[in-house]
C-alpha cells in the first residue's frame, strides 16, 4: 500500500463478450476480460503483469492461473494469483484460491481453501499445468 506501487496492467487487449462462450482454454497477455462463458482454463504467464478481470456476469468454468485476478463473477475451478487477488462481492469460487496478497468485500463466496504463497510462489502442480500450455501454444 505505502512505498510499492502496484504494477498491474490495466489496458484489456483480450475480451470475451457478453454474449460469447469460448470452449477451450485461453492463454492471454496484459489485460483480459471476461464478460461472457469460458470453460476451460484462464492463464497468464506468472513473471508478468497480465491482470484477469471477471465481471459479475462473467463465469469461467476451470482453473486461473494470472498474477493479478479481480473477481465478480463465478470460477469453478482453482484460482492461482501469483500477486493479488480481488474478490468483489458478487464473487463466487467453486475451488481453492492461491494468493500471495487478497482483498475480499463482505459478500464474497469461496467454496474451497485459502492458501497463502508468499513471494507469488506457484504450487508444483500448477507450474506443470503451464509448461503444458506453453507448449501447446507453442505447437499452434
Amino acid at each position: 500500500m505505502f512505498g510499492k506501487k502496484q504494477r498491474r496492467h490495466t489496458v484489456v487487449e483480450t475480451l470475451v463478450g457478453s454474449n460469447s462462450k469460448l470452449h477451450g482454454d485461453l492463454h492471454f497477455r496484459g489485460g483480459c476480460h471476461i464478460d461472457g462463458v469460458v470453460k476451460g482454463n484462464v492463464t497468464a504467464d506468472p513473471d508478468t503483469d497480465s491482470a484477469l478481470s471477471i465481471s459479475d456476469v462473467g463465469h469461467v468454468d476451470g482453473g486461473v492461473t494470472v498474477p493479478y485476478v479481480v473477481l465478480n463473477g463465478i470460477v469453478k475451478g482453482d484460482v492461482f494469483a501469483s500477486q493479488r487477488v480481488e474478490l468483489g462481492a458478487t464473487a463466487r469460487v467453486i475451488g481453492n484460491v492461491y494468493y500471495n496478497l487478497i482483498q475480499m468485500a463482505e459478500g464474497a463466496e469461496i467454496n474451497g481453501k485459502l492458501v497463502h504463497q508468499p513471494d507469488g510462489q506457484v504450487p508444483l502442480l500448477e507450474q506443470t499445468h503451464m509448461m503444458d500450455a506453453k507448449a501447446a501454444a507453442s505447437a499452434d
